[in-house]
């Protein structure tokens, strides 16, 4: 075999490759495995800034332009154009779709005119004035435009590097049609495109029913890594296959009859007199409280502080879902503050001040308590001690009840899902919880943006008429910034970061022991040349070959290829690959396709 170096290939380097990796001490590991975030400093990856704002380095901005590229190949399956939309947005264009409130997370700034602006932490708004203005009729139409770009949120509490930022990179795609039919048709092939995106990471991950949030819309799916870092709690069903993330919570006990065992009598909600729980799987009660934003309504949630969970001897410690209780208050007409970490304080220093300043009457405090249908209701409302910390009378005050949601008779689930409930879309299964970090979100919205803002086409209409109809809107993202430190943390194990090949900085590294630095060259040549070229670099650096290996493995590259002992014997090299868990000498006449043929399990 002729291991000529041909003169027109361009060695990559580490040498010419600027990989700041030494100088940072690896800081005490809880656990099995270094914090994600760590490693990624360590590694030469990125640096941060300041909080929440990170620079990427050589290595960083491999990973994320490979992940971009996998992007815009999945976007193009859709037949989507790439467009570049402004960071800077208008103040007044946010107020008119009603997304601009006061202490909402967004960075706003006055220019020297005192025109209104903010860095846009999503372009919802100025995509659909774009398309508006040069689409009027529904023969222009479908319209798929897609961006990948740098989004901003003055987040009140950066955290774990890339996942929390107030600077990120996102992908976001855009869909307009002329009917409902056409645009669910093109939810579906976008959700498809994602499907076939994420297989390619070659990583576990779960699609979850969303709510659709301050976004719009009533459609809408998450895709999720589970991991421990995650911030979201999915539900799934194995029996059913039913996925959803818990945020779907709406309040309502769907099976009162069946759900652990537990019978019911609802009473109509606001009654303060009346029927109790009769059977109840709780054996303790707790207390959880919120307030609402005017500081006038305290919200009480009395729900079970512990329940027997199946055939299990031991009892099980529940927790309140905020956004089940959330939904339930909604439907009663009070508006909650969960942000607020003191209500009860807050409540009672609002009593205080309005039977001081009021003589009317208006504005009186009120309590309302939420039973979950686990727990008992109490039929004289416990009430001393408020009315004591808020120094007046029960006359003072307004007290409302409620055991059942608003205008059902459904009982009320104050409580988040357990591993092991029975699940409430079929009723056989037992769901499993996990604890996940959304990457990709996608979103029907109907007319959400389109109607404020006057983004219409002109359709036919019977008898030769024509009519103008909003237009169907889809929104689709991606955190690019996220999954960068999110795919990083489901691969990591001790030795350090684990790429899947699809967004590796590189693929192989050639490693060569002092002295056979020529012939490692070769190597590299046979790794890149051919119909099997792979994406490869070689330490050239002047290190030990123990301290270069331990670098391969922190920074993560898919397949490591020594070239050492064995090729002063036999021409074959070591290649090593730690997600294989594989250590093998190879002829270096069959490493193109051995290399190939592991990288395509990963």
């Amino acid at each position: 075999m002729d291991f000529t170096s041909p003169s027109n290939i361009k060695i990559s380097r580490v040498s010419n490759f600027w990989i700041p990796t030494g100088g940072i001490s690896k800081k005490p590991v809880q656990g099995e495995k270094e914090d994600v975030n760590d490693l990624l400093v360590r590694g030469g990856f990125y640096r941060q800034a300041y909080s929440g704002i990170f620079h990427m380095l050589p290595l960083g901005l491999r990973v994320q332009d490979k992940l971009e590229k996998l992007i815009d190949r999945h976007m193009r399956s859709l037949g989507a154009s790439k467009v570049s939309l402004s960071s800077i947005s208008s103040q007044e264009l946010w107020e008119q779709s009603g997304r601009l409130k006061e202490g909402s997370e967004v960075f706003r700034f006055l220019d020297r005119k005192e025109s209104r602006f903010l860095l846009a932490p999503t372009h919802e708004e100025e995509i659909t004035t774009l398309v508006g203005s040069l689409t009027k009729s529904y023969r222009d139409l479908p319209v798929r435009v897609y961006q990948i770009s740098r989004k901003y949120r003055d987040e009140p509490r950066p955290r774990q590097g890339l996942l929390r930022g107030r600077e990120f990179i996102m992908k976001d795609l855009y869909t307009f049609d002329h009917n409902v039919e056409e645009a669910l048709k093109t939810y579906e092939s976008v959700r498809g495109a994602y499907t076939r995106l994420f297989n390619e990471l070659k990583i576990p991950y779960l699609v979850a029913v969303a709510d659709s949030g301050n976004m719009g819309g009533n459609l809408s799916h998450e895709f999720h890594f589970p991991s421990s870092k995650g911030e979201d709690t999915v539900i799934s069903c194995p029996s059913c296959g039913n996925v959803y993330n818990e945020e779907l919570a709406d309040g309502k006990a769907h099976n009162l009859l069946s759900r652990e065992g537990t019978a019911t009598v609802p009473t109509p909600g606001f009654e303060t007199e009346g029927g109790s729980v009769q059977k109840s799987a709780a054996i303790s009660t707790g207390l959880w409280t919120a307030i609402s934003k005017d500081k006038r309504t305290l919200l009480r949630g009395w729900y079970p502080k512990f329940t027997m969970h199946g055939g299990s001897q031991e009892p099980v410690e529940r927790e309140v879902n905020s956004h089940a209780v959330k939904a339930i208050a909604n439907a009663a007409g009070i508006d909650l503050d969960l942000s607020v970490e003191n209500p009860l304080e807050q409540w009672v220093a609002n009593a205080k001040s309005t039977k001081a300043s009021s003589s009317d009457g208006t504005g009186r405090p009120r309590v309302l308590d939420l039973y979950d249908s686990l727990v008992r209701v109490y039929k004289r409302p416990p009430l001393s001690d408020l009315l004591q910390e808020a120094d007046c009378s029960v006359e003072d005050l307004d007290y409302l009840r409620l055991d059942c949601f608003p205008g059902t008779d459904h009982g009320l689930n104050l409580i988040k899902v357990h591993d092991g409930d029975q699940c409430s879309e079929c009723e056989q299964g037992a769901v499993k919880t996990h604890t996940a970090v959304e990457l990709g979100h996608t979103f029907h919205l109907g007319t959400r943006y389109s109607e404020v803002l006057d983004a219409s086409v002109m359709v036919d209409g019977a008898a030769g008429t024509s009519a103008t109809v909003p237009m169907q809107m889809g929104c689709h993202g991606i955190g690019v910034s996220r999954m960068i430190t999110a795919v990083a943390d489901s691969l990591a194990d001790s030795k350090g970061l684990n790429w899947p090949r699809v967004i590796a900085p590189f693929e192989v590294i050639v490693v060569p022991t002092k002295g056979l630095e020529a012939d490692a060259e070769k190597v590299y040549d046979e790794l890149i040349t051919g119909a099997n070229a792979a994406d490869a670099i070689l330490d050239d650096r002047d290190k030990q070959i123990g301290w270069k290996l331990g670098d391969a493995d922190l920074i993560g590259y898919p397949v490591i290829v020594v070239v050492g002992k064995s090729w002063k014997k036999e021409q074959s090299v070591e290649v090593q690959c730690r997600r294989l868990n594989l250590r093998e000498n190879v002829p270096v006449e069959q490493l193109s396709s051995f290399v190939q043929s592991l990288l395509a399990q990963l």
